[in-house]
């Protein structure tokens, strides 16, 4: 189905000839452009759209424009944001510059917003963005966009708003910060030389000024009573009798010059006038199809030339629309015959547009006329391309028109509104929907041919079964319910059609949500991978991208970097279209393959990928691309040593968080306390174990693991004895072993080397260091081992010494930037003694006590401690008795006498 994009929507008006010229507003409208916002808000008729054109008319350097003109199907917020990014495009190639494509369909309102406001940052031209009729806007999500969007808009885009009512926007603290330019009634008035410079230069009735004083009074300014004034004066002998008797409020003042204008008008062209009312857009074709009668396109050129308050929509007149005002009035003042007579036009509007292959239109006048039942089947024929171009916002929005009588024995219909209702997290209702579904299909199944059921594509039934059984699985999901998750996912699969790829990918990926939660990470990956075949051989290649991260992230948490990095290569081969554009996600896998490059220490491969998918923009990314690229990008100035910077982009990337299906097993917030820890913020640190309700004693789960080990990494820095600490990371080891998580497995065996504070044995801390190096050597991880800095260090020399992983292990001692150890130094010693360590360990064989053997040695007490807590360190004890054995055992002081 084609995209309910009305292009004449972006059409800016045109100048007409023989206006009279409001240099001093346009002026007003040029200096605005170095605000933020001009503001145009004046009632109906003031001239708003015509000060507009007469603006963009004149000279603007050089300034790009996006026009939009809005009506009441803009709020729907696919529908208004399609339209925005249209005109921007627009905008963006005219003045020789590139707009990313966004799809507002697919992502939640912040990440789309943010995606919008990258893409706008980005440009090198200034544009002008004028949304014209913006009161009929009353959707309170698209007035909180507009909103957010003008608080963070970039230096280079200036917002113009022409509306009959003010917005539901900050304007006070605009106007206060000067960010805001404003033009209201008071100044769109004609004053009395444009009063007659418009009724006796470009109207030519030659009135006295006095009728001219007069008329200016009565009407206040107001400029189209003014026109409707002149239509009315034309012809007439007494025109001061007429003005003289001029008066009322404005509505009384339309009331009566409609009627004027209205009684003079032929039969034809007024019945004309009336019967095509209530369309928002008018073209020939469709004008003779609702009128039963042809001629119409003459009849448009013959309002057009006589200025009788219509507007083209196009360059070439093919697209014309009434002023919203006489509109109003039009329908205001529709005779009872017409009035009759509209659902029957709504339908023949419906009927052209259906013929034309414009579902969208053909659907809203089907509900205009009150024909529900043919409403719902255009929309049950919609659905599946609906699906496919993700209109599932058009979809829930027609879910909430129909009711639910008439879509209850309609299965085909109503598994199409479940869908798009989940899609929206919207779960209220689906089990009874869902139920009616499943009746229609029993009823079916009994006697089709006596069946109430109805049915129009017949081609969706076979896969409804598996569809039913997909979407109990989200709301399985939603209630936390894994097996129920699992057993309903398993039902898809065994219900879906064999070549129902896409269903039988929905199942697989949801059975892999489940594995994946529960951290049994080999059948998520399978199921994982099936979802993604099945995606590829029904051309779904965006949704391959997707399913492409979960299947990367969960090799990553198996330890297999390489598989990992290999999942995000090939779906990149796939990413890009014949004409050269990046699918929905490529700039995923860019960010995905950065992270994955940083933790192998290629920082060069890291920068490129990153580069690359902040070039494509967040239109190439999923809806949790934002989130994901400032993740990638933090622990990348992380482990480039910039603490402050990775802070803040951890920051914006918990702000942009959008949840979406997967299992978020690597919370923002403790990676940030990672870095905390790293900065000595110790008081953020336990804050956020205390927030998180962390603990050693814990139960054990998947989705807390990485929290958990976290926690780990805090209680070492807080437990000099290690003993906490490790008490914790054995019990995490046993679950991440025997859920073969060995990417956790790597990690919690190196914390274990650092933890380890065993007495009598300096090399105990080897024997997990030696796991984790024998794992992580396939892989080439680098990282992990160089955050644990110093200590790591000494380790990894020991590991060397001991003709542990030799060649890796230079490698991860290089890339901590130390050198190999002595080769002289005692082999039972993980690091030598310092001279001064070894004085100081001569002494503690006496009877002096720590004050004492600072002033033998001539040092401060904290610099004794200091050598003291060294020795323990290096000899693998904990005690002064115990280090004055282990040194009589490895003959210490017998090798350090001097000669």
């Amino acid at each position: 189905m084609p995209s309910p994009l009305v292009a004449t929507k972006l059409f800016a008006p045109k100048l007409r000839q023989g206006l009279v010229e409001r240099s001093r507003l346009s002026e007003r409208l040029r200096r605005g452009t170095q605000s933020k916002l001009t503001l145009i808000s004046a009632p109906a008729g003031f001239g708003k759209t015509t000060l507009l054109a007469e603006w963009l008319a004149g000279k603007r350097k050089g300034r790009g424009l996006a026009w939009l003109s809005l009506d009441q199907t803009d709020n729907d917020l696919t529908v208004f944001w399609s339209h925005l990014i249209a005109a921007l495009e627009q905008a963006a190639e005219a003045v020789g510059v590139d707009f990313p494509a966004l799809m507002p369909a697919e992502q939640s309102s912040d990440s789309f917003l943010a995606k919008l406001l990258n893409g706008l940052s980005a440009l090198t031209v200034d544009i002008d963005l004028v949304l014209d009729d913006y009161h009929v806007i009353n959707q309170s999500e698209i007035a909180a966009g507009i909103g957010f969007l003008l608080e963070h808009l970039p230096s280079q885009i200036h917002l113009v708003i022409s509306t009959r009512a003010d917005p539901a926007l900050p304007l006070g603290g605009l106007r206060a910060r000067g960010e805001l330019v404003e033009i209201r009634s008071a100044d769109l008035r004609f004053t009395l030389e444009e009063s007659s410079a418009y009724l006796n230069g470009a109207k030519g009735l030659s009135l006295t000024a006095k009728d001219v004083a007069v008329l200016g009074e009565r009407t206040e300014g107001w400029i189209a009573a003014l026109q409707m004034a002149v239509l009315s004066l034309e012809g007439r002998d007494d025109p001061t009798g007429f003005i003289v008797g001029f008066a009322g409020s404005d509505r009384y003042i339309v009331d009566y010059l409609v009627e004027e204008v209205l009684q003079r008008l032929p039969d034809d062209v007024r019945r004309f006038l009336f019967r095509t009312s209530f369309l928002g857009r008018l073209s020939g074709s469709l004008c003779d199809a609702v009128t039963d009668a042809s001629g119409s396109k003459a009849m448009l050129d013959t309002l057009d030339r006589q200025n009788l308050f219509i507007v083209p929509l196009d360059d070439r007149r093919q697209w014309y629309r009434y002023h919203h005002l006489f509109a109003d009035v039009l329908l205001a003042h529709l005779s009872g015959e017409v009035q009759a007579e509209l659902p029957l036009l709504h339908r023949r509007a419906s009927d052209w547009y259906e013929q034309q292959g414009e579902r969208f239109d053909a659907i809203q006048h089907a509900l205009l006329a009150s024909d529900l039942e043919r409403a719902a089947e255009l929309i049950e024929r919609a659905t599946p391309e609906m699906q496919r171009n993700r209109g599932e916002a058009i979809l829930r929005g027609w879910s909430r028109l129909l009711p639910k009588e008439l879509v209850r024995n309609r299965p085909v219909l109503g598994i199409g509104f479940v869908g798009a209702l989940v899609s929206y997290g919207e779960f209220d209702g689906i089990d009874e929907r869902l139920r009616d579904v499943e009746y229609g299909l029993a009823a079916l199944a009994e006697d089709s041919a006596s069946s109430r059921v109805v049915v129009i594509d017949q081609s969706q039934l076979p896969r409804l079964p598996g569809a039913v059984e997909l979407y109990r699985a989200a709301l399985a999901q939603v209630r936390g319910d894994v097996p129920g998750i699992i057993e309903h996912a398993k039902r898809v699969l065994e219900l879906a059609p064999a070549d129902d790829d896409v269903g039988r990918a929905a199942g697989s990926s949801m059975l892999g949500i489940a594995y994946w939660s529960q951290g049994n990470l080999e059948p998520a990956r399978r199921a994982w991978a099936e979802g993604r075949n099945g995606l590829q051989r029904a051309g779904h290649i965006s949704d391959v991208l997707g399913v492409s991260l979960a299947l990367s992230d969960i090799n990553r948490a198996q330890g297999r970097l390489t598989e990992a990095i290999r999942v995000c290569q090939q779906a990149l081969e796939l990413a890009v279209t014949s004409d050269g554009r990046a699918l929905r996600g490529t700039a995923d896998m860019h960010a995905g393959l950065s992270d994955l490059y940083r933790e192998r220490n290629d920082f060069d491969v890291a920068r490129q990928h990153l580069a690359k998918s902040q070039e494509l923009g967040e239109a190439a990314g999923l809806p949790q691309h934002p989130y994901r690229w400032r993740v990638a990008a933090a622990l990348l100035r992380r482990d480039e040593g910039d603490l402050d910077s990775a802070v803040e982009l951890l920051n914006e990337a918990e702000h942009l968080y959008v949840s979406d299906f997967f299992p978020l097993i690597r919370p923002v917030a403790a990676i940030r306390t990672r870095i905390w820890i790293a900065q000595g913020r110790m008081d953020d640190a336990f804050r956020w174990q205390r927030e998180r309700g962390l603990g050693v004693d814990d139960e054990l789960t998947y989705l807390r693991e990485f929290e958990h080990i976290t926690l780990a990494r805090l209680l070492l820095v807080q437990d000099a004895g290690g003993e906490v600490a490790q008490r914790l990371l054995d019990r995490l080891l046993d679950q991440a072993a025997g859920s073969a998580r060995m990417g956790s497995v790597i990690e919690i065996s190196l914390l274990q080397s650092l933890a380890y504070r065993g007495d009598g044995d300096p090399t105990a801390p080897l024997v997990p260091l030696e796991r984790a190096l024998s794992l992580a050597e396939p892989e080439s991880y680098v990282r992990l081992f160089v955050g644990g800095g110093e200590r790591m260090a000494t380790l990894l020399k020991a590991a060397l010494k001991r003709g542990i992983t030799p060649a890796y292990t230079r490698q991860l001692i290089a890339a901590l930037g130390q050198a190999e150890p002595d080769a002289s130094v005692h082999p039972d010693l993980i690091e030598p003694l310092s001279d001064r360590e070894l004085d100081v360990l001569r002494l503690l064989r006496s009877d002096l006590g720590g004050p004492e053997i600072a002033r033998e040695l001539m040092i401060s007490l904290n610099t004794m401690r200091t050598h003291t807590k060294n020795i323990y360190e290096k000899l693998g004890v904990n005690s002064r008795r115990s280090a004055i054995h282990r040194a009589d055992q490895l003959s210490l002081l017998v090798r350090a006498q001097p000669q």
